[in-house]
């Protein structure tokens, strides 16, 4: 049975070029967070800190956001809860009405997309702009972010060029990166400056003194908040840490898991509104504080959203963003989007090969593998197993409980290696479907080792007796 995910990697894999670019591209990525990973000796302690700070933090999230809320508005900022989606954006439409706000330019914000916040305004008469560039690269080809770190990871120059030609008149067939990114600058620059309101999202909060801290490359951030009265935080509540000792630890680690950096271009502090401006947080829940009693999963709330796990994931590196059905892909968006529904989006579980990569590589050491097949566990609980695999198992279950006929099966497997093509490659194979098998040799290493061929196999077991 295919799943949803199944059908779109198909697509994006039968165009070799692209699944072979796209697998470069992000394999790229990873080794330059090797590299730059490895020129620190305390690297790995600099991880189990991360994570002992996290736990500890999440664990202790009431006094945290206690402190962190109380510290933000002895700072003048307003400070606002919302519950879910729809009461994020509520506050966030709200704050603009109040302001006749007609333009709002923002900066890159998984939360919003998250909350699905854009739609939202502009469905209310507000012109929403987002500055990070391939925000908007997307934006105006009306796509979502395949990549939670490098949202157009997919697209090449050529096809920007094409997009630019169309909606920001430049020259025709020129797709040279940094002609495109002097116009993308000069558009960009008119819409930071005839924006009445900005918004930025959080990576992370500092819960001692209220700063709001916002890591980009490119300081679009920073240039709308700079030139707009009012600046709007969306944050959501995990993304607390307890001091800026601590947030020490996280800068270390985010870029350099994130782009292969030492630390983003820009790590910009809001503590406290502009003068004459406003500043409002809104400090969003969404389902969190169910994470936060799922003892299983609790620890995806640790997260930092640097995409490590994606740029190291060879089913994301091969099958590409948008063959997820959930707005984050690679692991730690199936295990998100499980948490969000599992039954929307159990179909996800499949695109793993749990090579446990993604665990080894997370700066926070999320245990994402181990939560991807602790969800496999629970597909039959939801009515999501796959029909197949289940007769599988329990063909599978009803041979290793006989041993005899487990052994008869192992001398009859050879016979495989000899059989016409069209046998065993067929419909019924579907993991022959691009896979060669393996050859059978035509002894199993149980009967070799029985047989004393294995060398010193013999000995060995009867010293250990």
């Amino acid at each position: 049975m295919s799943t949803k995910h199944t059908k779109a990697a198909d697509r994006f894999i039968a165009n070799k070029a692209q699944e072979t670019w796209h697998n470069q591209t992000l394999h790229f990525v990873r080794d330059k967070r090797d590299k730059v990973a490895m020129q620190l000796p305390e690297w790995e302690e600099l991880r189990d800190t991360a994570h002992q700070i996290k736990m500890h933090t999440i664990t202790h999230l009431d006094q945290y956001l206690e402190e962190f809320s109380t510290q933000a508005e002895a700072n003048g900022v307003r400070v606002h809860w919302a519950k879910d989606a729809e009461e994020h954006n509520r506050i966030v439409y709200t704050i603009l009405h109040s302001h006749h706000v007609k333009k709002l330019v923002k900066s890159k914000s998984m939360l919003t997309e998250e909350c699905h916040l854009n739609p939202y305004l502009i469905e209310r008469g507000i012109q929403v702009v987002e500055s990070d560039l391939g925000e908007r690269i997307l934006q105006l080809m009306d796509q979502a972010p395949s990549h939670i770190v490098m949202p157009a990871i997919h697209l090449k120059r050529q096809e920007v060029g094409k997009l630019f030609e169309e909606k920001l008149q430049t020259e025709k067939d020129n797709s040279d990166p940094t002609y495109l990114t002097r116009a993308a600058r000069a558009h960009l620059r008119e819409e930071f400056l005839t924006a009445d309101a900005a918004m930025t999202g959080a990576n992370f909060g500092v819960a001692a003194t209220g700063d709001i801290v916002v890591c980009t490359n490119e300081g679009n951030a920073d240039m709308g908040t700079s030139l707009s009265p009012l600046h709007i935080v969306s944050m959501g509540m995990e993304k607390l840490v307890p001091d800026l000792k601590s947030l020490a630890v996280f800068t270390r680690l985010l870029a350099r898991s994130a782009t292969g950096q030492p630390v983003t271009a820009y790590t910009s502090h809001y503590r406290k509104p502009r003068e004459g401006g406003e500043m409002h947080l809104v400090i969003v829940d969404n389902g969190r504080s169910d994470t936060l009693a799922n003892s299983e999963h609790i620890q995806t709330l640790k997260c930092i959203r640097c995409g490590a796990c994606m740029n190291t994931c060879p089913v994301y590196r091969r099958s590409g963003g948008y063959s997820y059905t959930y707005f984050i892909p690679g692991p730690i968006g199936i295990n998100l989007g499980m948490l969000r529904s599992p039954e929307e989006y159990s179909d996800n579980v499949s695109a793993c090969s749990l090579c446990y990569s993604c665990n080894n590589v997370c700066p926070v050491k999320i245990d994402l593998a181990d939560q991807i097949y602790r969800w496999r566990q629970k597909l039959d609980s939801f009515g999501k197993a796959d029909p197949m695999k289940k007769i599988m198992s329990v063909g599978m279950e009803f041979m290793f409980k006989r041993p005899t006929l487990f052994r008869a099966g192992l001398k009859m497997a050879p016979m495989l290696n000899y059989m016409p093509r069209p046998f065993v490659y067929n419909g019924l194979n579907d993991w022959g479907k691009g896979r060669e098998l393996p050859r059978f040799a035509s002894s199993s290493f149980a009967s070799l080792w029985q047989k004393g061929k294995v060398t010193g196999a013999k000995q060995k077991h009867t010293d250990h007796e």
